[in-house]
């Protein structure tokens, strides 16, 4: 069986990390570079570095905070915010990214999608989704600009279109459940997760060990991120990855982790 990862979240903002519910009342979490240093040690399989800041203020990545985290870690990382050219993403390239995941130009220019993957590959790039339940669709709808600006656009269909258009994983975000710690979003998470055949990660909510079983089981999750139980250490990832084993979930667990 494939093993289910577990992935490790910095949201930053002004060059730290933050964290907050439902994308607002974001307080201090650490220093970027430090905490990639301490998840590459502790067992993430892999870290993903958003600028959650750079759509909404119309700027770019910080390429130089993406040169150092990039230099501090050996495992996969994943960086997202304010991308929305080939241009930019080769500079990320360059700079050390291993993946590049795409939210807010994705939707203002889906095309961006086909051209990306034929020049970097699919594997390479990640649309991140951030969704919310809507009355008036009867369905979850895909949001924009670090989660604040609705778009009309129904999550399903959209994250089909992605993995037509060649993407070759999905960050999934539940707004809803965002920092609530009162688990994932189970029946979003299985939606999409049926709905492509592509690697769904899952996100938002995250606040027990369970959760984690959750999403990947009855959620149909291929990974499950999560930032500040990790960030304030509510619990540790070997934690998680220890509980998981115990289950007969497979993931890629050692039994002595340095931290």
């Amino acid at each position: 069986m494939v093993a289910k990862l577990i992935i490790a979240c910095l949201d930053v903002k002004d060059g730290r990390v933050v964290k907050g519910t439902q994308f607002i009342n974001l307080r201090d979490a650490g220093d970027p570079v430090e905490l990639a240093r301490f998840y590459d040690r502790a067992g993430a399989d892999e870290l993903v570095l958003l600028d959650i800041s750079a759509s909404l203020e119309g700027r770019g990545t910080m390429l130089e905070l993406v040169e150092r985290t990039a230099a501090a870690v050996q495992i996969p990382l994943t960086v997202g915010g304010g991308i929305n050219d080939l241009a930019q993403m080769q500079q990320l390239f360059a700079a050390g990214a291993d993946k590049i995941s795409l939210n807010t130009a994705a939707v203002q220019q889906p095309e961006l999608l086909t051209a990306a993957a034929a020049r970097f590959g699919g594997r390479r790039l990640v649309l991140a989704i951030d969704a919310k339940w809507s009355d008036n669709l009867q369905s979850w709808e895909v949001y924009t600009h670090g989660g604040r600006q609705p778009t009309g656009k129904a999550v399903l269909p959209w994250a089909a279109e992605a993995e037509a258009r060649g993407v070759g994983a999905i960050l999934l975000t539940s707004i809803d459940a965002d920092g609530g710690k009162e688990g994932y979003d189970l029946a979003l998470t299985a939606a999409v997760a049926e709905t492509v055949s592509i690697p769904v990660i899952a996100s938002g909510g995250a606040g027990s060990k369970e959760h984690f079983y959750d999403v990947l089981t009855e959620g149909k999750a291929a990974a499950a991120l999560a930032a500040s139980v990790f960030h304030y250490q509510s619990f540790s990832i070997a934690a998680v990855k220890a509980y998981l084993a115990a289950r007969g979930v497979p993931v890629k667990y050692e039994q002595d982790p340095e931290i």
